[in-house]
């Protein structure tokens, strides 16, 4: 019983058929079972048994194969198949060969299995046994499905793959601010799009199959830009160019290009795409401001010089008004009636300021040449300078001055020492008549700039110097106007001025690349400070 077969019948049965030996059935890795003619299981192999998860018992009653091996067909329905309804068919000739079914084993799994039947006849032609061989295969019909699934999904990926490649084409085809072409390896043009008809003028019909090199003008044809850009493309995968270019009609525009290189799989260049935006009106525009920051410069530069000559032009007749004046006033002075004297007195101080507004002027204009040279200075000894210059005012009001450690910078030293005097003069100018005066003046680097600007100290910083007072100060709203000519902090008995000084200190600084900003409060004095890019 231990190697599934019922030794006396099979026996008696191979020694009628002579044509099987069990033993080499039981080695088959293909399952085998046999039937006598009654439809009773009289043999099965090991590859039976694992395929039907199960042992049967054999004994010389029928064997209920259909309650121990249930059948379904492979749409899922119950098939009532048994031994005897095999053997049956097979003793009336019918060949159940490539039959296939769905096998429920008793852990209710399920496997799909294929096999055939084979009636086995003594010489006498009279059927003694049925020979059943099956195995386990795929699931034919889920395999099926599951290939009608991937074709449906690869038909319906294909379409929508279809859909974007023509909406793709239909967006290239229908944007009209750029011209957009594919080129082959050689530059020749293999499609066309309306923004490439519209900006170069040629229909698509008349451009495909020319070389790209069509829309350049001759001088740029004669140095070979066109194949420079391929090359560039070739080597670096992209070449960006911007510059004139012809279309059909002969008129030029200025154009941007992007050329890119196109790849295959193996990173062989197979083509190239080529996108042209039409810049002509901004070209243009750009042009026209450059020119006419052009003409602006030249007419500043004319008014300068304009300036500068006219003051010291007018210094010689005011020397000689101011000779006269001084003459009539040292000879005859005594003698002229009182109204007189009151007329020639105003006339001597107009005079004077007039010189003063005629230096001021000059120092103005010399405040807006940029051709003197920045050096390295010590800022120490420009201040200590500008204070022994205003040392009598400053020991005639008993005015404090402090002034902390400045840096040495690349500046212009003339104008630095205007900036300074300036500064200072005004502090002393507009003191305080109830305190003493106290002036200080520092410097420190600083990574932030007036108006949120803010640079990284890393790669840029700024030198911040503030002079601040504690005099008669000003209005708030009155900071941005203070730097404008012919603007004064204050217009009141016993303090002169032209009002050009802080106007003069606007143009230093903006000399030096730099910002001065204003901050003031009446009664509570004023603070300038000033920002410089560090060298």
């Amino acid at each position: 019983m231990e190697r599934g077969f019922n030794t006396a019948i099979s026996n008696s049965f191979f020694t009628e058929s002579g044509i099987l030996q069990l033993d080499l059935l039981q080695l088959l890795p293909m399952a085998v079972c046999i039937y006598d003619a009654g439809g009773n299981m009289t043999f099965y192999n090991e590859a039976a048994v694992k395929l039907w998860g199960r042992r049967p018992v054999i004994n010389n009653e029928q064997t209920s194969y259909e309650d121990a091996f249930p059948y379904y067909t492979t749409d899922g329905n119950y098939l009532s198949l048994n031994a005897a309804t095999l053997v049956a068919m097979a003793k009336d000739g019918i060949r159940c060969n490539d039959w296939q079914v769905v096998l429920e084993r008793p852990d209710h799994s399920r496997v799909f299995i294929k096999g055939d039947l084979i009636v086995l006849k003594n010489k006498e032609g009279k059927v003694t046994a049925v020979l059943h061989c099956f195995q386990e295969v795929p699931d034919v019909s889920a395999s099926l499905q599951e290939i009608d699934e991937h074709i449906l999904r690869y038909k319906n990926l294909t379409d929508e793959l279809k859909r974007s490649e023509e909406r793709y084409h239909k967006m290239i085809e229908e944007v009209e601010d750029y011209a957009i072409l594919l080129m082959d390896r050689s530059g020749v043009i293999q499609n066309w799009n309306k923004g490439a008809e519209k900006i170069k003028g040629y229909h698509e019909s008349e451009i495909v199959g020319r070389h790209f090199s069509v829309f350049y003008l001759p001088e740029d044809r004669e140095r070979n830009l066109p194949q420079r850009l391929i090359a560039e493309a070739t080597r670096t995968g992209k070449a960006v160019q911007e510059g004139w270019r012809m279309r059909k009609n002969g008129s030029r525009f200025w154009g941007s290009i992007v050329i890119t290189a196109l790849h295959d799989t193996e990173h062989n260049v197979i083509g190239f795409s080529k996108v042209t935006r039409d810049l002509t009106e901004k070209k243009l525009a750009e042009d026209k401001i450059r020119q006419y920051a052009n003409e602006l410069e030249f007419q500043n530069k004319e008014l300068e010089q304009f300036a500068y000559a006219a003051a010291h032009d007018m210094k010689e007749p005011l020397r000689k008004i101011q000779f006269y004046n001084s003459y009539i006033f040292d000879n005859a002075g005594q003698q002229l009636p009182e109204k007189c004297l009151e007329y020639l007195n105003r006339s001597i101080n107009a005079a004077a300021r007039m010189k003063g507004l005629i230096d001021d002027l000059l120092t103005y204009s010399q405040a807006s040449s940029f051709s003197q040279e920045m050096i390295e200075t010590d800022l120490n000894g420009v201040i200590n300078e500008v204070i022994a210059s205003h040392h009598d005012t400053i020991e005639k009001n008993n005015a404090i001055i402090d002034v902390g450690d400045l840096p040495t910078i690349r500046v212009i030293p003339f104008q630095f020492s205007q900036l300074f005097d300036n500064l200072l003069g005004n502090a002393l100018k507009y003191r305080h008549p109830e305190r003493q005066p106290h002036i200080v003046i520092t410097a420190e680097r600083s990574a932030e700039l007036p108006e949120g600007k803010v640079t990284d100290l890393s790669e840029s910083c700024y030198y911040k110097f503030s002079v601040i007072d504690n005099g008669v100060g000003f209005e708030p709203d009155y900071s941005d106007k203070l730097f404008e000519l012919f603007q004064r902090l204050h217009v009141q008995p016993g303090i002169s001025g032209s009002g050009i000084g802080l106007a003069i200190c606007k143009k230093i600084v903006l000399n030096h690349h730099g910002v001065i900003k204003a901050h003031g409060n009446p009664g509570q004095g004023a603070r300038f400070d000033i920002y410089i890019p560090c060298n």
